[in-house]
């Protein structure tokens, strides 16, 4: 199994290469982020070790970015940042584990193994149950969507929504047209019950500071996508 260990500190990564290859690992070194990110993006790896504080580019970023790229391969922070909001904010970012240096050797090898059990071989998301466009990725099966760096909870209509227009994006999707795949029979509810609905989704996909996904086009329906048009809008409903 392969192992990406990203750590700037040769002190470290030399006896741990050591210990993780007599453990019968193959393990790749990088010595900064930016090496790191650019092997993580290659992928083929069943386990990355990270360190967050690198030269170029932190641990965090590299998280962040592979897991907006759909890839789940498994995470494991080795730092010395041990505050309980340093925590979170690394399990946020999409981390699987999360250590503090410095740390018992046993516990890391039982924590690599731990790690590397959930699959013998580098994962790849399915492309029908996760959808990407934009900086946006929707796990229409688990109803979770990813952006910056943070993970969404969505209700079963909210995920029904989403998904529509993620598959659908930059086309203009009428108000009929949404209605009739969020209520496919029985009876429809009111209009305000899609602006509300519209509305919901907005608020936990587009935090503030990022690019407007989802516009409305007045008098006709939305469009999903980070390019507006004249005729759109991302206002409140």
């Amino acid at each position: 199994m392969r192992i990406l260990l990203v750590d700037d500190e040769v002190q470290l990564t030399e006896p741990l290469t050591r210990v993780l290859t007599r453990e019968g690992y193959q393990v790749e070194v990088a010595s900064d982020g930016a090496t790191g990110a650019e092997l993580a993006r290659q992928g083929g790896y069943d386990l990355l070790i990270l360190d967050w504080m690198l030269p170029h580019q932190s641990g965090l970023a590299i998280c962040q970015e592979i897991r907006r790229q759909g890839d789940v391969t498994p995470v494991l922070f080795l730092t010395a940042k041990d505050t309980l909001d340093d925590r979170v904010q690394g399990l946020d970012a999409g981390a699987d584990d999360y250590l503090v240096k410095p740390f018992e050797l046993l516990e890391l090898l039982a924590r690599v193994r731990a790690q590397l059990r959930r699959s013998t071989t580098p994962k790849t998301p399915d492309p029908e149950t996760h959808l990407h466009r934009e900086d946006l990725e929707l796990d229409r099966e688990n109803q979770l969507a990813y952006r910056g760096g943070r993970t969404i909870e969505l209700s079963e209509k909210e995920n029904t929504l989403l998904e529509y227009f993620m598959r659908h994006a930059g086309q203009l999707l009428t108000h009929s047209e949404i209605y009739q795949h969020l209520w496919p029979t029985g009876e429809k509810p009111s209009s305000n019950v899609l602006a509300a609905q519209i509305r919901l989704l907005r608020r936990k996909i587009e935090a503030p500071g990022e690019v407007p996904l989802i516009h409305t086009v007045y008098g006709k329906g939305y469009r999903f996508g980070s390019g507006g048009e004249s005729s759109s809008s991302s206002g409140p409903d």
